[in-house]
């Protein structure tokens, strides 16, 4: 068995939904994303579909954070691009002569938390500290815009550097990154972590999709698992399948879920599947249980529509295990009765589906596993995490409160021209800067 290593106790870290969350249809390759492109989103829902997915998680007895949205528009996008003036100036003449850009620079795609960085637990790493890597997000243009201020907000939700480091985003050639939606922790008991990095290209190959873009670089998996300072020998990297990703699999969170020794995957998961599970088994000392979801019950087309692997694989207080799923998981028969099947099975720990309404996320491309960071922590850890970020039944109520207060009920693409939109956003964040009890967080009255 593994040699025996501190307790880590998983947290999920949820992005709160920023008010202009809108369908602009920016992220090809990301199914849902691009079919409901100019329709009319509903970010008050969004907001408030989310906070309820964490009191219910938090109510289960896991342990649940909270990571603030980020400032938008961002106007950096806008004035690079060559527009001038006043920021309501900016919102106008942008609207007018590119409205792409403005989409891009007001996106809330930052509420995607998996894609914010990749995580070490303390217990794993060379120097016994817990790490956390932000992705820099390169491949898609309203993206790539978020690592600084993903930095900013980790640094101050995790303060304390003699425990927790957290470092910014790798760059250089060929180091496209998309964080911990490319990256799962394997464990067995309280063993050492297993680090598990799902790659979509690497330089030396020409295997890769032909439809649409491979995000993730071989190259930046091994660069981040070097910056998380986590030991060569508990390092596992595996390549994607490139038919996956040409079903809309565009990050391996939507074709594979794992948690301690569980790994639930679709067949399409991996391109030399039988070689990457043996490897992981070794790796685990023989622990490894994988789950291999065949295509004649759920095609790689209906993982995508229904985001099964997107779920959220967690560890209840008792030791047993669930599955946090989106309700397009009970919409589809043929997921709905693997479901029903995957319970029933005694030789998994999987005990339970918890079915949760986040449409207005699914629809702009995330499930339940999206709109986490997962983070790793011993209780010492857990005690360096700034006290605002961390669920309480009081502070979940003022957040509901300011969401029904700030949010729209509706938002068309039209109304990211309103400057009124941008003023009552930044007055909203000012707000939660109190709420979260995070002064001076934002900027933009500077």
């Amino acid at each position: 068995m593994p040699t025996q290593t501190e307790h880590v106790r998983e947290a999920n870290f949820d992005s709160i939904v920023g008010p202009t969350h809108n369908y602009a249809g920016l992220s090809p390759g990301n199914v849902a994303s691009s079919t409901n492109r100019g329709e009319v989103s509903r970010p008050r829902d969004a907001a408030l579909q989310g906070l309820a997915k964490m009191r219910a998680l938090a109510k289960m007895g896991l342990l649940q954070g909270w990571l603030p949205p980020h400032p938008r528009p961002e106007f950096g996008v806008l004035r690079e691009a060559g527009f001038t003036g006043d920021e309501a100036e900016l919102v106008r003449t942008a609207a007018a002569e590119a409205p792409h850009l403005l989409a891009r620079a007001s996106s809330s795609s930052f509420m995607w938390a998996a894609n914010a960085a990749t995580v070490a637990p303390a217990p794993d790493t060379e120097d016994g500290r817990l790490h956390l890597a932000v992705a820099n997000l390169r491949t898609m243009p309203h993206r790539r815009i978020e690592a600084p201020t993903t930095e900013r907000i980790l640094r101050r939700v995790f303060p304390d550097e003699s425990r927790i480091v957290v470092h910014a985003a790798v760059e250089g050639d060929g180091l496209t990154d998309e964080g911990a939606a490319n990256h799962t922790r394997l464990a067995v008991d309280d063993g050492p972590g297993t680090h598990f990095f799902v790659y979509g290209s690497r330089a030396d190959s020409d295997v890769r999709p032909r439809r649409y873009v491979a995000r993730q670089t071989l190259a930046a998996s091994r660069a981040v698992a070097d910056v998380l300072r986590i030991p060569e020998s508990r390092r596992v990297f595996a390549q994607q399948h490139p038919d996956a990703i040409d079903a809309g699999v565009f990050h391996n969170d939507v074709i594979a879920v794992g948690n301690e020794r569980v790994l639930l995957h679709h067949e399409l998961a991996f391109l030399d599947p039988d070689s990457v599970l043996a490897e992981l088994d070794r790796n685990l000392d023989g622990g490894l249980i994988p789950i291999r979801v065949p295509a004649d019950r759920v095609s790689a087309e209906e993982a995508v529509r229904s985001y099964l692997f997107n779920s959220q694989l967690v560890t209840l207080p008792d030791g047993s295990m669930a599955l946090v799923c989106p309700g397009e998981c009970r919409d589809s028969a043929a997921v709905s009765a693997y479901l029903e099947d995957l319970v029933g099975d005694d030789a998994n720990p999987i005990t339970a589906v918890h079915v949760f309404d986040l449409r207005q996320s699914m629809r702009n491309g995330g499930g339940p596993a999206c709109l986490r960071l997962r983070v790793g922590l011993r209780a010492s850890d857990e005690e360096a995490v700034h006290p605002g970020c961390l669920y309480t039944e009081s502070r979940y109520e003022r957040l509901v409160d300011w969401v029904e207060r700030w949010y729209p009920e509706e938002l068309a693409a039209s109304d990211l021209a309103d400057p009124g939109l941008l003023v009552a956003a930044r007055d909203a964040l000012d707000e939660l800067e109190g709420i979260l009890e995070l002064p001076g967080l934002y900027d933009h009255r500077s």
